[in-house]
């Protein structure tokens, strides 16, 4: 039976409430102020910058079909034994003066909230998903990063400067996993499957992990509303690397100059690993002694309903991730234990306000000048700003998330659906049951929660207004 789906010719008035009181709840900044707007437009009908023209670079972008704020194009070439990544990256500061009333405001909202019907930016569209954005065939300004890597995927230089830019095509996930595996994907794509190969190999040689969890996502198409769980594909993982060895690249060039801001987390306790060794016996998930967690987490099929039990109690490890800003004396922790190295969030700026003093901290020190007075003035507020605005995120997308389980639910109430147990809280009569169809996560109670269990539990609540959903086991 396929995923129920509600059509929403005009929106359920609970809906309705129950969105607006979570942007109130939340703070969520509402449509942006006038002279916001106004200084936008101004920016963005600006002459582009004199800087140095890479417009002969054919860079193309990979990103969803339905994007158009593209912070990301990249062009990949073999260079002797090893290769040259080239990576474009939105210039948002050329449009944004430090102090001014887009500043101000992106300092407020910190990063582009997604909803399922709409988008809160960070930065007003004519912006985002206009003059600023790398959309293809117009030139941009760009912060162009040039890493050199050798035939293992190790980086063994970095620079990164200014430039004009033109993206010659957007790509999108599912046409380009598609054309790679018709064998029609050309060397773009090609040299992107062997770099992503070589640099995710890196990462288990490191020690870093990364959680194949299927995202809940809500699908909207027209007036139709849905949910599902969307695994991601090979090449959203080669993409993403691209961007976590920029990332790796821009931390070393701020550790060595004794300035800048980092992506960290500090890695897990040995009696959390203990805990979650004691999870996967009572899964009946073996794990072996001898095997580290990393290559422990990479053996979990997330299509086994024990091991997406497993890989949710994993992402408890992933918790406690923050900014370190620095200036002179380098944090004692700069590392981010997921990916086993220092790392810094640079390539997003359209999107996350860090990444745009990250840039500039890192433009200058490539060039041997110092860091401008704008950014060294912000950077010891950007952690507690980016902690505050993050938390706001991660509300309010899982709340709005909440409320449409709640729509696509309310016609079902008192029905019974199949589930797994993938999380029980500590006084084991309350946890998370995952259903495949619809594609919920949701309270459930009962007095026989065993973790990993496949279960049928009755829907009891499925709350418009508050998105509270709950299910008991029956």
């Amino acid at each position: 039976m396929p995923s129920p789906k509600v059509a929403i010719h005009e929106e359920p008035p609970a809906l309705t409430e129950g969105l607006r009181r979570l942007r109130d709840r939340l703070g969520v900044p509402a449509e942006f102020p006038t002279e916001v707007l106004a200084e936008a437009e101004q920016v963005s009908a600006r002459q582009l910058p004199e800087l140095p023209d890479r417009t002969d670079i054919e860079f193309v972008t990979l990103d969803p079909a339905s994007s158009v704020d593209l912070d990301q194009a990249f062009h990949l070439s073999r260079q002797g034994s090893g290769f040259l990544l080239r990576y474009a990256i939105a210039d948002v500061a050329t449009f944004v003066t430090p102090g001014g009333r887009i500043d101000v405001e992106a300092h407020a909202r910190g990063e582009t909230l997604y909803a399922p019907n709409r988008r809160l930016p960070l930065h007003p569209l004519v912006l985002s998903e206009g003059a600023a954005s790398l959309l293809p065939g117009k030139v941009r300004p760009a912060l162009i990063w040039e890493l050199q890597l050798d035939a293992d995927g190790k980086t063994t230089s970095t620079r990164v400067a200014r430039g004009l830019v033109r993206s010659r095509a957007k790509l999108d996930y599912v046409s380009a996993q598609a054309a790679l595996e018709g064998g029609s994907g050309g060397e773009q794509l090609e040299l992107l499957r062997t770099i992503g190969t070589l640099l995710r190999a890196r990462e288990a040689t490191r020690g870093g992990v990364s959680l194949s969890v299927p995202e809940q996502e809500v699908v909207t198409d027209g007036t139709v509303w849905s949910l599902a769980f969307r695994a991601g594909l090979p090449i959203e993982d080669w993409n993403a690397e691209l961007s976590l060895a920029t990332g790796m690249a821009a931390a070393q060039l701020m550790l060595t100059a004794g300035v800048g801001i980092l992506r960290t987390l500090p890695r897990a306790q040995e009696s959390a690993i203990e805990r979650l060794r004691r999870t996967a016996h009572a899964l009946g998930i073996n794990w072996p002694h001898a095997q580290t967690y990393p290559d422990f987490v990479r053996s979990l099929d997330s299509r086994i309903p024990a091991h997406a039990a497993m890989l949710n109690s994993c992402t408890t490890l992933f918790r406690g991730a923050g900014y370190q800003a620095f200036d002179g004396v380098s944090p004692e922790q700069p590392e981010h234990a997921a990916i086993a190295a220092p790392y810094a969030h640079v390539t997003a700026p359209l999107r996350r306000l860090v990444d745009r003093y990250a840039g500039e901290v890192c433009l200058a020190v490539s060039a041997g000048v110092k860091v401008p007075e704008w950014v060294l003035g912000a950077l010891p507020e950007l952690p507690g700003l980016m902690a505050e605005t993050g938390r706001r995120t991660n509300r309010f997308e899982r709340g709005t998330v909440d409320l449409v389980e709640a729509l696509v639910l309310a016609p079902r109430l008192g029905q019974s659906f199949a589930g797994v147990v993938i999380g029980i809280n500590d006084e084991d009569d309350e946890g998370i049951l995952q259903l495949a169809d619809p594609a919920v996560e949701a309270r459930v109670r009962g007095s026989r929660l065993v973790l990993g269990q496949e279960v049928r539990a009755t829907l009891t609540a499925a709350d418009l207004v508050t998105g509270e959903v709950e299910f008991r086991l029956l």
